[in-house]
């Protein structure tokens, strides 16, 4: 028999890599703390190096990973309006130490089975960048993760000039150097700085800085920013300080922009036909659920949209307040997210 795994452009290879990790405990409470601590990790990751907004939440029972009391998610929205589970956090209880005899001695002497947990992320985290930021130029990187924050092109045509340039390009890129940001100076002479303009902007460098001569004699220098696709030619005195702040504020705006993204597709539904209506629009619907298994496959069945994640905590501009299924009309402790996925 020959296995095959189903590939899928930016989230799945043939090869299927991720981070996992596995924890033991003694008591249920310190279990269920950590899977939420690292359900923290991962959305602190997500949020601040990658820039990408995610909810925290947790599984209902049909998503909740087999065998797992609790699986915690963070769910971020790609541009096209789906949804994502970017990474997981299980409360595996006690059912997989008893399944594989997993004990400790605890302090009254006793052999207990241990409370465990067990979280990961995959390479999807790379499709999810992707999906986020990047545009029909290429890639578009947050700072805070690029393996090139700045590049810079001199913009020459003979040696002597670009000796010249150097001169005072070298110390900007050792300046950056010694604050720990990550610079390439391209000084290549087989391709033309249009060439190498659009190739690092197809890369996703965030920062980009050209001089030429004149720019050198007129104590000058062109940056440039991928998240906004603009430049401009500024003074190169403080060159060093306006890049370093630059890199910050493009790593705050691409999280603002993706942030505003998934607000303004973030809608509440009330009716089951409103529900269907607004699924045809993409993003993320609040409705109501009365919790049960059934219904829930209903709407899947029906709609193909799953529940993504019952929120921790109040979405922006939405309160979660009790109400009644949107389809059944029995009592629901809560709007729970809905969204077709990946």
């Amino acid at each position: 028999m020959r296995w095959e795994m189903r590939t899928r452009l930016f989230l799945r290879t043939a090869e299927f890599l991720w981070q996992e990790g596995h924890t033991a405990h003694a008591t249920k409470e310190e279990a269920e703390d950590y899977a939420r601590q690292m359900l923290d990790v991962y959305a602190d990751f997500a949020t601040d190096v990658m820039a990408i907004p995610v909810v925290k939440g947790v599984k209902s029972p049909n998503e909740r990973f087999a065998g797992a009391l609790n699986t915690y998610c963070i769910e971020a929205m790609m541009q096209d309006g789906k949804a994502l589970q970017a990474g997981t956090s299980h409360f595996l209880g006690q059912n997989f130490a008893k399944s594989f005899d997993v004990q400790f001695l605890s302090k009254e002497n006793k052999y207990e089975y241990v409370w465990a947990t067990s979280w990961g992320v995959s390479t999807r985290l790379m499709g999810a960048l992707i999906m986020t930021h990047s545009d029909d130029n290429g890639l578009v990187l947050p700072p805070h993760l690029a393996p090139i924050q700045v590049v810079i092109v001199p913009i020459f045509k003979k040696q002597e000039d670009l000796e010249k340039l150097m001169v005072k390009l070298n110390p900007i890129a050792d300046e950056l150097k010694a604050l720990g940001i990550r610079v390439k100076v391209d000084t290549d002479e087989k391709y033309t700085p249009g060439y190498k303009f659009a190739d690092y902007e197809l890369k996703g460098v965030p920062v980009r800085l050209a001089m030429g001569g004149r720019d050198l004699e007129n104590g000058t220098i062109e940056i440039a920013r991928r998240d906004t696709q603009t430049k401009e030619t500024i003074s190169i005195d403080g060159i060093v300080e306006i890049v370093k702040n630059l890199l910050e504020e493009i790593q705050k705006n691409l999280l603002q922009k993706a942030l505003d993204f998934r607000i303004a597709n973030t809608r509440e539904v009330n009716s089951y036909d409103e529900f269907k209506e607004e699924l045809k629009k993409g993003g993320f619907l609040l409705a109501h659920w009365d919790g049960t298994a059934e219904t829930e496959q209903r709407i899947k069945d029906e709609t193909k949209a799953t529940i993504r994640c019952i929120p921790l905590a109040d979405l922006p501009g939405h309160k979660n307040e009790p109400g009644t299924c949107m389809v059944t009309g029995k009592p629901s402790a809560g709007r729970v997210i809905f969204a077709l996925n990946y």
